[in-house]
C-alpha cells in the first residue's frame, strides 16, 4: 500500500493543484478587474509569504528557508522570477482581456512546452501510456474551450489577450522544469517559499520602476474584490504551487503539467452554476476525453 501510494502520490497532487487553479483562477479574474493585475499579483505574493513564513515556523522550526543549499535558491529563485514575475504578470493581464476560460486554454499548451523542454534539459522520458494520456487531455482540454458560442463561425478574442495568455503558458511551461531541476530532494513547501521570495522581489521592482504605489494602496479600499484575492492566494501560491511542486517531485514534469491542464474543464459546472452559462454537446464530450486521459496517467 504504501508502495502504491509513493507511486500514484505526483498524479494525485497534480489533480489536486487543478482544483487549487480552478478556484484561483475565477477569484483573481474577478480580483483583477476590480483593482488592477499588477496590484494582485503583488498583494497576493505578500499574503503568500507571511502563510508561508508562518506555516514554516510551526512545521519546520524555522519561517524563512535557509537550509537551503546555493543551487536551490538560485534555480529556485530564477524558477520564481520566471513563473511568478513573468508568466503570472502576463497570465492576469489576460485574465482582464479575454477572461480566465480562454486564457486557461492557452495555458492547456503548456504541457507540450513543458513535456519538450524536460525531454531537452532533465532527459525525462515518457511511456506509451503518458503519452496517450497527453494527448487525450489536452485534446478534451481545447474541444471544450474552442467550441463556438451560439454554434457561430468565428472564435474572436483580442490579439493582444492571447499574446499574453501564450507568455504566462511559456513562464508557466519553464517555472515549473526550473523548479524541478532547482529543488532535487528538498522539501517542496520551503521550495515554494524561495519561489514565493523571488516573485516578490521581482514585483516589487516593478512597482517601483512604473511608480504604481498608489494603485498598490487604492486596492485595500476594495472590500469584496481584496475577499476574493485572498481566496485565491490560499489556493493559489500556497496550496496550488506547494501542490505542484509535489507533483512534479514525484512525477515527469509533462505528466504533472497535464494533469493540472484540466482547470478549464473543472471551471465548466462553476461557471453553469454561479454565471449561468449554457454548455453543449461538444463541451461536455471534451471533458469526458479529457477526465479518461487524465485517468489514464493513473496507471
Amino acid at each position: 500500500m504504501d508502495i502504491l501510494l509513493q507511486v500514484k502520490i505526483g498524479p494525485l497532487a497534480a489533480l489536486m493543484t487543478a482544483m487549487c487553479w480552478m478556484i484561483t483562477a475565477l477569484c483573481f479574474e474577478y480580483s483583477s478587474k476590480k483593482i488592477g493585475s499588477l496590484s494582485v499579483n503583488l498583494i497576493r505574493l505578500y499574503l503568500a509569504f507571511v502563510l508561508f513564513a508562518v506555516f514554516s515556523f510551526i512545521f519546520r522550526g524555522i519561517a524563512l528557508p535557509t537550509d537551503a543549499t546555493s543551487h536551490g535558491w538560485i534555480w529556485l529563485g530564477l524558477s520564481g522570477l520566471v513563473g511568478f514575475v513573468l508568466g503570472d504578470l502576463f497570465l492576469f493581464k489576460a485574465f482582464v482581456m479575454i477572461g480566465s476560460r480562454t486564457s486557461m486554454l492557452v495555458m492547456s499548451l503548456a504541457p507540450l512546452v513543458t513535456a519538450l523542454i524536460g525531454f531537452l534539459i532533465l532527459d525525462e522520458t515518457l511511456k506509451v501510456h503518458h503519452c496517450i494520456g497527453m494527448t487525450m487531455t489536452t485534446t478534451g482540454v481545447m474541444a471544450v474551450i474552442l467550441t463556438r458560442k451560439d454554434g457561430g463561425k468565428d472564435f474572436k478574442h483580442p490579439r493582444k489577450g492571447i499574446i499574453y495568455a501564450s507568455i504566462g503558458m511559456i513562464g508557466q511551461a519553464v517555472g515549473l522544469v526550473l523548479s524541478k531541476y532547482g529543488m532535487e530532494e528538498y522539501n517542496a513547501f520551503s521550495a515554494t517559499h524561495i519561489r514565493i521570495i523571488a516573485g516578490l522581489i521581482g514585483f516589487t521592482i516593478l512597482f517601483f520602476h512604473f511608480r504604481a504605489w498608489g494603485q498598490f494602496a487604492a486596492a485595500f479600499k476594495s472590500k469584496r474584490a481584496m475577499i476574493f484575492l485572498v481566496v485565491g492566494t490560499v489556493f493559489g501560491p500556497f496550496l496550488g504551487v506547494y501542490l505542484s511542486l509535489v507533483a512534479v517531485q514525484h512525477t515527469s514534469t509533462g505528466i504533472a503539467s497535464t494533469i493540472i491542464s484540466i482547470v478549464p474543464v473543472l471551471i465548466i459546472p462553476f461557471a453553469v452554476l454561479m454565471f449561468k452559462e449554457k454548455v453543449n454537446l461538444r463541451e461536455i464530450i471534451g471533458a469526458v476525453i479529457a477526465v479518461i486521459g487524465t485517468g489514464i496517467m493513473f496507471l
